[in-house]
């Protein structure tokens, strides 16, 4: 009796302990979907994250996203014989850049649940910010340096200090200065410094550094305007590389540039070449948005202010990017129009070179000897054939 006792209580030991095991492999199993799960919404953010660098850069530098969604979403409901405002216009025209910059975007948002949405905008949002603090980061120091390379000022300007630059800075007060006045006339620096009534500095007046040879001609404002030197070297090397801003002279090398990132080739040390932000993007145009956004944070290096916030003094950031916006976006006029776009051509050929190809109409493609020279053969070919 005692033997069979033992064995019952050898077989209940198994079976709690066989229940245990199993317990235990199902607590694993729920660990190992719980662990994956993490590492896909992990890896989920961090893309989200990447994508968002863009944001500040090419679309929008100070409107939030929902903002150019809520916009799109007004306009299905929206009459055709109802006017927009400009402002409605201008986030409109933001969410068409969001769509081209993250073809995703718009099909993924619509298909995910409001929480997924929800974290995919805090992400985009994180990596929109944390992309313009780099490049404000980055530009306080090249600024320094090609400001020192330039003017060669008696005391150049500490790359770590930003209490030396502004109006109480020569060179940087003579750039930041706006367009209309003149910088050297000690009358003009003096009522600037002091603030005074007529020479306050806000964003109605363009600062001298977007003009060609900071200078602008009073009697055509357009003449020269965002083709200055400091702004053109700031884009390169935000778009393509520090090392490429050292030299703006000529048109860019573009050509290089998108074909050593298209492929990010890899080194005879297999190290994988960086990819430029112009490539990330897949950006061979030079855009208003991307212009605008830089002309921002090259008159914020120029500036004494510390940290990054949309209002300096009278000077607000967020209407002068708007104002820059518009200028390319909204021209009045045909001939606007025209000149707009030879702007964005130099612009274009400078950053990226002359790189044609992609925009070849195909007529023009047809006409070319190599098409021609296909036809040609194909042609003698049938008349051979129907020949008798």
């Amino acid at each position: 009796m005692a033997h069979v006792e033992h064995q019952d209580d050898e077989g209940a030991a198994a079976s709690l302990q066989a229940r245990q095991r199993r317990k235990i492999a199902q607590l694993e199993e729920k660990l190992e979907v719980l662990e994956a799960g993490r590492a896909t919404k992990e890896r989920q953010s961090n893309y989200y994250m990447a994508q968002g660098r863009a944001i500040r850069r090419v679309i929008s530098l100070f409107d939030n996203v929902e903002d150019l969604v809520t916009e799109n979403d007004r306009r299905y409901d929206l009459n055709d014989d109802e006017e927009t405002t400009v402002d409605q216009d201008r986030l409109q025209v933001g969410y068409v850049a969001l769509t081209h910059t993250l073809p995703w975007f718009h099909k993924k948002g619509t298909d995910m649940d409001y929480d997924e949405f929800v974290h995919m905008m805090k992400m985009l949002r994180q990596g929109a910010d944390s992309a313009r603090g780099d490049d404000t980061s980055k530009l306080k120091t090249l600024v320094s340096e090609w400001i020192n390379r330039e003017f060669k000022p008696d005391q150049p300007i500490d790359p770590d200090d930003k209490h030396s630059r502004g109006f109480n800075n020569d060179v940087c007060g003579g750039l930041l200065c706006p367009a209309e006045i003149d910088w050297n006339n000690p009358v003009v620096k003096a009522g600037i410094r002091n603030r005074s009534e007529g020479y306050i500095v806000t964003d109605m007046s363009f600062p001298t550094f977007l003009y060609d040879k900071y200078t602008a001609n009073p009697d055509d404002l357009e003449e020269g305007l965002f083709k200055g030197k400091i702004l053109l070297q700031g884009y390169k090397a935000v778009f393509t590389s520090p090392s490429s801003a050292k030299d703006i002279d000529g048109d860019g090398d573009g050509a290089d540039v998108i074909r050593n990132n298209r492929s990010a080739k890899r080194s005879s040390a297999g190290v994988k070449v960086k990819k430029h932000v112009a490539q990330i993007i897949k950006m061979r145009k030079v855009t208003p948005r991307s212009i605008a956004y830089i002309a921002c944070q090259v008159r914020f290096a120029l500036s004494s202010v510390t940290s990054w916030r949309s209002v300096d003094g009278d000077f607000d950031y967020i209407q002068f990017w708007r104002t820059i916006v518009d200028f390319f976006e909204k021209p009045p006029g045909r001939e606007a129009q025209r000149r707009v776009d030879k702007l964005l051509e130099w612009w274009t050929r400078k950053v990226f070179g002359s790189r044609y190809r992609d925009e070849l109409s195909s007529t023009a493609k047809a006409n070319m000897s190599v098409n021609a020279l296909a036809r040609q053969r194909a042609q003698r070919d049938d008349a051979a054939f129907d020949s008798p």
